[in-house]
């Protein structure tokens, strides 16, 4: 199911409100209110919505003061706002406006205008995320061509170099660990550089009719020594007799198998369960991944696909990068839902408009 865009009302008439929770809800959103300026402040921190409408008259703070605030902070001025005025206030409207409101609705409203508007302002919030994302990948694909020759073979020199080093000096010694650093520091700059290579093909696919669950089990065979060695349980859920699905067979098994990789390394408590499973959702063929690791914050849910993206749970690197982008090459979407301390579920969804009979 995909996941509901998020509306905050913030209004300090109460019919008022339960009149928007009702349009928006019959219309799929998810919502919350607040009742004066500062409130709603502090509920867009909390509920970080992906819409915000706002009255204009309101106690403590009023809304033109709110729109100022939200929209001169790094952290919100994303967020489109739909400010609500009086039939007779012209000011407002152009204040608004003036402040960085993305629209504005004159009450009494009409139901089927407002949800015109919402949805136009969330449609062009999703268009400028995306324009946004494939505009650092586009950078980082010109950088990768400027300097990824440059850079891999002296890596590769000062990795063999190293290594001869390495074996030469006495078992043990001060200097031989600092040789291992050294090693383990050009292995992990090798590997960015290799991810960085692979990244060019991720939208560079060969498609040909394939079973999904054999590609998952192909991406899971490769981490069976990890798996037995962290003492992780596995479960695994897939639909039998699956329709066969025209995707590039390397690329898809790469992105899976970042995801399992990533959900492995999240997993570090007495409790590691992995949860793989498949199944069709109306037009739509789906692949859960799911674990028992730290989890992510709301606020970084969306980061951790952007190139380099560096948390706690998940080190610096283009592994999701790489998966968001051959998903997207197969007309797909990923999903996330994730708690902290609860875990992460990942959904890649593909359509099955691509089956192949």
């Amino acid at each position: 199911m995909a996941k509901k865009s998020k509306i905050l009302i913030v209004e300090d008439t109460i019919l008022t409100v339960r009149l928007l929770k009702q349009i928006f809800d019959s219309a799929g959103y998810d919502t919350s209110e607040a009742y004066d300026g500062e409130e709603g402040l502090k509920k867009v921190e909390e509920y970080r919505p992906d819409l915000i409408v706002l009255d204009t008259v309101m106690p403590k703070l009023d809304g033109l003061e709110v729109c100022k605030r939200l929209k001169t902070d790094e952290n919100t001025k994303h967020i489109p706002i739909v400010i609500l005025t009086g039939q007779d206030e012209v000011s407002d409207k152009i204040k608004g406006l003036d402040t960085g409101a993305d629209d504005y609705v004159t009450k009494p409203f009409h139901h089927k205008e407002l949800l015109a508007r919402v949805r136009s302002l969330l449609s062009r919030k999703t268009d400028e995320e995306k324009l946004i994302e494939k505009e650092k990948l586009t950078a980082l694909q010109h950088v990768v061509d400027e300097v990824s020759h440059e850079i891999i073979n002296p890596l590769m020199s000062l990795g063999g170099f190293a290594r001869r080093v390495h074996e030469s000096l006495p078992a043990g010694s001060q200097n031989q660990r600092y040789m291992e650093i050294i090693l383990e520091n050009v292995a992990a700059l090798e590997k960015i550089v290799k991810e960085l290579v692979g990244l060019r093909h991720a939208s560079l696919s060969y498609m040909e009719a394939a079973n999904i669950n054999e590609i998952i089990a192909q991406a899971l065979d490769g981490f069976s020594r990890e798996i037995d060695e962290k003492n992780i349980e596995v479960k695994t859920n897939l639909m039998e007799h699956p329709p066969l699905l025209s995707v590039d067979r390397e690329n898809l098994k790469k992105a899976i198998s970042n995801m399992i990789e990533n959900a492995i390394q999240a997993m570090t408590s007495q409790t590691k369960r992995l949860g793989i499973a498949t199944q069709i959702c109306q037009d739509h063929f789906e692949i859960e991944i799911s674990d028992t690791g730290k989890g992510v914050k709301r606020d970084k849910i969306k980061s951790i696909f952007a190139p380099f993206f560096s948390s706690k749970i998940y080190g610096p690197g283009l592994g999701l990068s790489f998966t968001l982008k051959t998903v997207e090459s197969h007309g797909g979407v990923i999903l996330v839902e994730s708690g902290e301390g609860v875990g992460t579920t990942f959904t890649i969804r593909l359509p099955i408009r691509r089956t192949v009979s």
